[in-house]
């Protein structure tokens, strides 16, 4: 397991076909906890769908899904339409973009949110290469809550990387981050806490 928060932001997290950048925690303290409320209570939560093997699947993990416009994003063969922005998921955006504009500098149109109650949920092996995404355009991905573990897996060797993910830490993933590696929040029954996350998106327009 690798301690990917020690690495300055300008630097490849990964061994190869891909780039992820770590910002490390970019809120005191105060901030994170002030986000982390209002994002816990004043989102329209709603419990995550999937189809799996013609089964409709509801997930314990919640979801809510933002925009520019009211964008149909598909993943696990169901459809979801944006909400509006509001001025947190805002706020947050403009964050973000400075944070990596020397970096990677980039415009997102959407953000989907993900609300773990706590480390028994998580999120299986997947890639954020659905279609109706810009191609290779960067993804930035914001926690807040509970310090929960994100790991990739190369597609092709199983090589696998590790970063524990904390309260108010940004990291981005670019490049073809997507078409080679795969990404999950592991589960575990060490952590009762929720934890909050928005991955910041560039829908294809």
């Amino acid at each position: 397991m690798s301690d990917f928060n020690l690495f300055p932001p300008d630097e490849n997290l990964l061994p190869y076909d891909g780039v992820v950048n770590d910002y490390g925690v970019i809120f005191s303290p105060s901030e994170a906890d002030r986000y982390l409320q209002i994002l816990l209570h004043d989102i329209p939560w709603q419990h995550d769908e999937a189809v799996m093997f013609g089964r409709r699947i509801v997930t314990a993990r919640k979801v809510a899904w933002y925009g520019n416009r009211n964008f149909t994003y598909t993943y696990s063969s169901i459809s979801r339409t944006a909400l509006p922005w509001n001025d947190t998921l805002l706020a947050l955006k403009q964050a973000v973009e400075q944070h990596i504009a020397a970096v990677s500098p980039t415009v997102f149109n959407s953000c989907l949110l993900n609300l773990y109650h706590h480390s028994g949920e998580g999120m299986a092996w997947h890639s954020d290469d659905e279609t109706s995404l810009t191609p290779n355009a960067a993804i930035a991905s914001l926690s807040f809550g509970a310090t929960r573990k994100f790991a990739f897996k190369h597609r092709s060797s199983g090589e696998k990387r590790d970063l524990m993910l904390q309260h108010g830490q940004l990291i981005i993933m670019r490049g073809e981050t997507q078409r080679h590696w795969l990404h999950a929040v592991t589960k575990s029954s060490k952590v009762s806490e929720p934890r909050v996350n928005l991955t910041f998106r560039v829908m294809r327009v």
